[in-house]
């Protein structure tokens, strides 16, 4: 049994410093739009003409999700909790603060990944999310950050079972742990995620924050798509794994830079936190900042749940997140590159490829 984190780069507030990130004829009156880069770095507004999402199940599996949060009502469907210690199955709904009751300050993780997914859009609150019409399944396998490979999967079992179209894995070991998947040793996640592709459940993993050469674990050695990260600049995030896996390249989505610039915001990825904890500076006291490629799946997970929406298969899916992801360096889309992978993925091409 091994322990598994919720892999943060940094955590700050965030302002905009790069002119090219504007929103100019943004269609929601969300008050935080003006920083959520990530959207216009995918095009993701430009996509919703087409798909919001409608329709579509996103498992979160990590930390929980603030169930009471604002800008997620009307966003979740029913979750589950495997941090039950001795307790066999869910001993819980996928509420951030867990069986005790207690929330850590490393567990408001999950509820930001659920916000970058599908937090409301136009409803005059904060955010607005990948894939606003989306539903999101808190699924909490993480305490305190951590947990074990066998909560985890379990996790990915529950979602897969209970009609979640993606499983969103923010999560990873550290780099080298890939071979006790390779060698045997410890295939649970590996296992539970094949058993997920075979109930036609895609999976996105982040690729890790410690700037190696290959994705980490899940990502590397199992049957998911691995994101690492970019920064506002559409150039790799100096923390972000390259997204390599073993017989694959992955794909890049914006991550954030890691870096406080400018002051006391940082350029990285604003989201809903659990009520409460946020650090009040810049976002009030319900959102924050943080960078990662933790942050950068769910931008990733947002456009397949876009997919899936439109009535496309997992294999689909992905098949097209891949093949329309476009390198900011070259222009060209589904090419093979080191630094981004298939690419940074593109929800307005994405969406407006056919089916089948």
């Amino acid at each position: 049994m091994k322990c598994w984190t919720a892999p943060v780069a940094a955590a700050a507030c965030a302002i905009g410093l790069v002119a090219t990130a504007g929103t100019a004829g943004a269609a929601t009156d969300d008050p935080l739009r003006k920083d959520l880069w990530g959207l216009d770095q995918t095009h993701a507004e430009q996509a919703w003409s087409t798909s919001t999402g409608e329709g579509a199940v996103v498992a979160v599996v990590d930390t929980g999700v603030d169930l009471g949060h604002p800008d997620l009502q009307g966003q979740l469907v029913p979750g589950a909790d495997f941090v039950c210690g001795e307790q066999a199955g869910s001993c819980g709904d996928g509420g951030w603060k867990g069986k005790d009751g207690k929330g850590q300050e490393s567990d408001s993780h999950g509820t930001h990944v659920a916000g970058t997914i599908a937090a409301a859009a136009g409803n005059g609150t904060g955010v607005a999310g990948v894939a606003p019409d989306a539903k999101v399944m808190p699924v909490k396998v993480l305490e305190d950050g951590q947990g074990t490979s066998e909560d985890i999967a379990e996790g990915i079992r529950y979602a897969a079972d209970h009609g979640a179209d993606v499983v969103n894995l923010s999560l990873g070991g550290l780099p080298g742990t890939q071979i006790f998947t390779i060698l045997g040793s410890d295939t649970a996640m590996k296992d539970a995620i094949q058993y997920a592709s075979d109930k036609g459940t895609l999976t996105v993993a982040a690729a890790g924050n410690t700037s190696t050469l290959l994705c980490n674990d899940p990502a590397f050695s199992s049957d998911s798509l691995c994101v690492g990260a970019t920064d506002r600049n559409e150039l790799k995030s100096y923390f972000s794994e390259l997204p390599v896996q073993l017989g694959k390249l992955g794909v890049a989505a914006p991550g954030g830079s890691g870096r406080l610039l400018g002051g006391p915001c940082s350029d990285d990825i604003v989201s809903t936190v659990p009520r409460g904890t946020g650090s009040g500076e810049c976002y009030g006291k319900d959102y924050d900042a943080y960078a990662g490629t933790s942050m950068a799946t769910p931008h990733v997970a947002g456009v397949a749940a876009l997919l899936a929406a439109q009535g496309r298969d997992a294999e689909q899916v992905e098949q097209t997140l891949l093949e329309t992801a476009r390198n900011p360096l070259t222009g060209v889309r589904g090419g093979l590159s080191v630094l981004y992978g298939r690419g940074i993925v593109d929800a307005k091409a994405a969406v407006a490829t056919k089916v089948g």
